[in-house]
């Protein structure tokens, strides 16, 4: 394969997992900031799929390659990385059905991950892996007394084990690859920078509602009964794949950077949603949810200190995201 020259724009860099919502989106952006992109999907019996929604991107009949990689097979990204001077590390193990354990997807992501970056040593070209980790690595116990959350707070994973709460798994696996991760740089003199989104809500490219805008949109669906927490952050899509973007391009990013535009209240966002959007029916008993147990406010004070500027706010997010649900027939 041709190695990089100043001829192929701002260069090559890979983003694993192309076909889910916020990869896919990342992948519009850096073809709009002049990057060519190499991105993997999953290998599989249907691999046939339809991949329209990002050949018909703008610039990518010219600057985006499409590889098959599998996270059960760490040396399948080897391809897609060689050249690249930099990679984008989303792709996540998704278990839809539930049928593997924690011990199973954590070994998946893991093992996938340290494929990845040995693959990154040998290309000899990448100069930098941003790894997208999860606001849900950083959550304080609940009796630590953290009212803001910030780099230095790691979910303690002993802690999560035997919960049944919904994301728990995620959680501790995001929790451990990031880890792993950090920890490989250090050894190898890998330079690793990971962002750590809040609620990445708005406009998405993929052909389905992803889970995080379905997640943000509950109250529109009309699912009051998917409420557990008493206030929810919340970052633009636009706004996540920008961070993404300036993290690898700002020289001096090290560590960790949390990646949250606002926090509302729960009782709050219903009563925005009601008054913005009276066309749908917006459950009542949202409104009486109890709100006592406060959760801690993540804090981005880190990434706005780079000089980085969120540009959307909460009536973006869900403008767009009800916008694309429906252009896509979802709503």
């Amino acid at each position: 394969m041709e190695r990089e020259s100043s001829s192929k724009g701002k260069g090559t860099v890979c983003v694993t997992g192309g076909t889910g919502f916020f990869g896919s989106w990342l992948i519009f952006k850096l073809l709009e900031h002049g990057y060519y992109v190499h991105t993997t999907i999953r290998a599989s019996s249907d691999h046939l799929r339809d991949v329209s929604f990002l050949t018909n991107q703008p610039g990518a009949s010219e600057r985006l390659r499409i590889f098959n990689a599998d996270l059960d097979k760490p040396d399948s990204f080897d391809a897609a990385i060689e050249g690249c001077i930099g990679v984008f590390h989303v792709a996540h193990p998704i278990d839809l059905e539930g049928k593997e354990s924690e011990e199973e997807k954590t070994k998946k992501a893991i093992n996938g991950t340290l494929g990845i970056l040995q693959a990154c040593l040998k290309a000899k070209t990448v100069k930098r892996v941003i790894y997208t980790s999860s606001a849900s690595t950083a959550m304080p116990d609940d009796n630590a007394g953290i009212d803001i959350v910030d780099e230095s707070t790691w979910t303690n994973t002993a802690s999560l084990r035997g919960k049944n709460s919904f994301g728990v798994v995620y959680a501790i696996t995001k929790t451990l690859t990031e880890k792993t991760c950090l920890e490989f740089g250090e050894k190898h003199g890998l330079d690793i920078v990971t962002v750590l989104p809040t609620w990445i809500h708005g406009p998405f490219i993929s052909p389905n509602v992803p889970g995080s805008v379905r997640a943000s949109m509950v109250m529109i669906f009309g699912h009051e009964d998917r409420f557990n927490a008493s206030s929810i952050p919340f970052v633009h899509t636009d706004d996540a794949a920008r961070a993404h973007i300036f993290l690898f391009e700002y020289p001096d990013a090290r560590g960790r950077y949390i990646c949250s535009a606002l926090q509302i209240a729960i009782n709050d966002l219903y009563a925005f949603l009601s008054a913005r959007y009276p066309q749908y029916q917006i459950p009542s008993s949202v409104s009486s949810l109890d709100t006592r147990k406060k959760n801690p406010t993540f804090s981005s004070k880190k990434l706005s200190e780079t000089g980085f500027k969120y540009i959307y706010g909460l009536e973006e997010m869900y403008d767009d995201a009800i916008r694309c649900c429906i252009e896509k027939g979802h709503l």
